[in-house]
């Protein structure tokens, strides 16, 4: 864990965060497919073919937009760190990032940490310092979702944002 610490914390240098790079590093081979169920928005399963260290890839709608698509990999990359022994072969998340296998409690750590990974509170603030602090600029700069955001400002912050 401390390894796995200390990789994410190297890509979290400057926003916005390159999750991709971040995952590849844990040893997590990260896919785009056009060939996902509607309504998935991803998936994480052992993959032999991955020929990576962890034995894991993630999958993401390549039909999604390229924001969301982030925010999936991030989410998907929180269930490897937090929950990897239920993740089973296959672990699929719907477009509310919602799975059969995990509960609600399980889905809500991994979306924290995924906004964690996308949105750490070092970088937040140092944005915020420089002046920074609008909703959609910090969307912007961290390449993520107004309301993505705009959760995680509340959860920093405790302020209530419009």
């Amino acid at each position: 864990a401390l390894e796995e610490q200390k990789i994410i914390e190297r890509h979290q240098q400057e926003a916005p965060v390159d999750i991709t790079a971040l995952v590849t590093d844990l040893g997590v081979t990260v896919f785009e497919s056009d060939e996902l169920p509607a309504g998935i928005s991803g998936k994480i399963c052992l993959d032999p073919a991955a020929n990576n260290d962890s034995g894991y890839s993630i999958t993401v709608n390549a039909r999604d937009p390229y924001r969301r698509r982030r925010f999936t990999v991030a989410h998907e990359c929180a269930h490897f760190l937090l929950h990897r022994a239920k993740i089973g072969d296959e672990l699929m998340d719907n477009a509310l990032y919602r799975s059969e296998k995990l509960g609600s409690r399980e889905e809500f750590e991994a979306n924290n940490k995924a906004a964690e990974l996308l949105m750490p509170q070092k970088l937040m603030n140092d944005y915020i310092r420089r002046g920074i602090s609008s909703i959609p600029d910090l969307a912007n700069a961290f390449e993520v979702s107004e309301p993505a955001m705009r959760v995680r400002m509340r959860y920093l912050y405790q302020l209530e944002y419009a």
